[in-house]
């Protein structure tokens, strides 16, 4: 996949054509017919304003989820991440440096997210480090997807449900604090209205390396009517960082400044 890429730029470079279909001159690309947008309406709201995680009741009594259950091999790097946070260790990570989380991880930042209807297309706008998601409906995955921090998701409607699946995740990315993941990750969400302003999102992970049977949690969001998402750029007077070993530090001039080392 990447090769292909490598061999389409370098021909663009060249102004040089990639074998294949292509429009004619000032012949314009087709669009949806009016039909399609039509029946856009009707679809669940989800794109009234935007959405929030619900942070009351996920930290509320019995809101907290699930551990994962894992291989041991896991178990084990679990362990060594747990006893490092012990020496001021592994307690920010790379976002902290301005690398998006990735999926999951970016549907679980305290920012708020917004839904856009297209014909073919549902897309998640996130304002945490301006992040973008883009479902294909009706859809496949490529046969060799690069991989990416949100991964390649392709989705469908189930009565009033969105199913979203995902594959082909950035390597560097967690599926949760201390948790890695392998090119075999799966992840299904499953987005529902519970309430006219209260959503429910179904997030199940499988990975045959990491995990000994899928992984479940259940994240409730509330819908804010009158806000607006606003412009994140991370980099932009950004004082936090973090060093290869997850220690939290402050930048002064763009440079970064680690934090005392625990107990001084």
């Amino acid at each position: 996949m990447i090769q292909r890429w490598m061999c389409a730029a370098a021909l663009a470079a060249l102004g040089l054509a990639a074998a294949g279909p292509a429009l004619a001159a000032g012949e314009p690309a087709a669009s949806p017919p009016p039909a399609a947008w039509a029946e856009l309406a009707k679809l669940p709201d989800f794109t009234t304003g935007v959405w929030q995680i619900d942070w009351g009741a996920l930290f509320s009594p019995g809101g907290r989820p699930v551990p994962p259950s894992l291989t041991p091999d896991y178990a084990a790097k679990l362990k060594t991440f747990v006893a490092g946070q012990a020496k001021g260790e592994n307690v920010q990570n790379d976002n902290a440096n301005c690398v998006p989380p990735g999926v999951p991880g970016i549907m679980q930042m305290p920012y708020p997210l917004e839904f856009i209807y297209s014909p073919g297309r549902v897309t998640i706008a996130i304002e945490t480090d301006s992040q973008v998601r883009r479902i294909y409906l009706a859809a496949a995955h490529p046969d060799d997807p690069d991989p990416s921090y949100n991964g390649d998701s392709i989705g469908h409607w189930e009565g009033d449900t969105l199913v979203v699946d995902t594959i082909a995740l950035d390597p560097t990315t967690d599926i949760a604090p201390g948790v890695g993941h392998t090119d075999q990750t799966h992840i299904v969400e499953r987005f529902r209205l519970v309430g006219p302003d209260r959503m429910e999102v179904a997030t199940t992970i499988e990975d045959p390396k990491v995990l000994t049977k899928p992984w479940t949690v259940v994240r409730p969001y509330l819908r804010h009517r009158d806000w607006k998402i606003r412009e994140y750029v991370c980099e932009q007077n950004n004082h936090d960082s973090a060093d290869e070993k997850g220690r939290a530090g402050f930048r002064l001039d763009n440079e970064a400044t680690p934090a005392p080392a625990a107990g001084h």
